[in-house]
């Protein structure tokens, strides 16, 4: 499905098969009474076997409920911190929502630290949540990044590119030494024990939005043999 669209656009045609099936609406899509509409325009995108969205190049987030996001926290209100996700409005994170934590035993947050974090909710009409758990109650590997990597903002194409299964630079860490996070926000993480790598690899991911992923696999060669033999 690769349908272009436009704002405020009725596709209900185009989601209805024919069976009484639950049909999921992703980021771009609204449900008004017994039809469905775009709240922007882009490429209508489908993922097996019933969940649709608007595939569209912008940079502000739109926060989406479980999604996995990198925030900065900017100020702390009582037991809350405020945490800047590039959304129109910031995110609220409980002192409890880590793994463990308890009301003596609290997870150290500093105004200026770098938040992974899964969106709990994300309605239109309130601010979104963050927590670092699982539904398990498990930081999995959501939790405070370390202050000695480097954040740098991207396109949120290139967040899903780079997010794809078939996308080389999921291999990459097989042969070089590097952490990394993807925010479905627009922001990327990297870290390294060589400042130089770490600078590569971003500029590798930024160049990559609009190359293929053969180009990329290119791309990922000449990292390895660059930096291999230094690790």
């Amino acid at each position: 499905m690769n349908d272009v669209v436009v704002p405020g656009e009725d596709i209900t045609r185009l989601l209805h098969s024919g069976k009484q099936t639950k049909i999921i609406l992703g980021p771009g899509l609204r449900r008004v009474a017994e039809k469905v509409y775009t709240c922007h325009g882009g490429i209508l995108r489908k993922k097996a076997p019933n969940t649709y969205w608007i595939d569209s190049h912008r940079k502000r987030y739109i926060p989406q409920r479980d999604e996995l996001v990198i925030g900065i926290v900017t100020a702390k209100q009582g037991d809350y911190f405020r945490v800047d996700i590039g959304s129109s409005e910031l995110a609220v994170l409980s002192y409890q929502a880590f793994e463990g934590a308890t009301k003596k035993l609290r997870t150290k947050v500093e105004i200026g630290d770098i938040i992974y974090g899964r969106l709990l909710t994300a309605n239109r009409d309130m601010e979104p949540e963050l927590v670092c758990i699982n539904s398990k109650g498990k930081s999995d590997v959501m939790g405070v990044l370390p202050l000695d990597g480097y954040l740098f903002q991207c396109s949120i194409d290139l967040v899903r590119k780079l997010l794809h299964p078939n996308c080389p630079f999921d291999k990459l860490g097989e042969a070089l030494q590097f952490e990394y996070a993807i925010g479905m926000n627009g922001r990327i993480y990297i870290r390294s024990h060589q400042i130089k790598r770490t600078l590569a690899l971003s500029k590798a991911m930024l160049a990559s939005e609009f190359l293929s992923f053969k180009e990329i696999q290119s791309l990922c060669d000449k990292l390895v043999a660059q930096f291999y033999n230094k690790s």
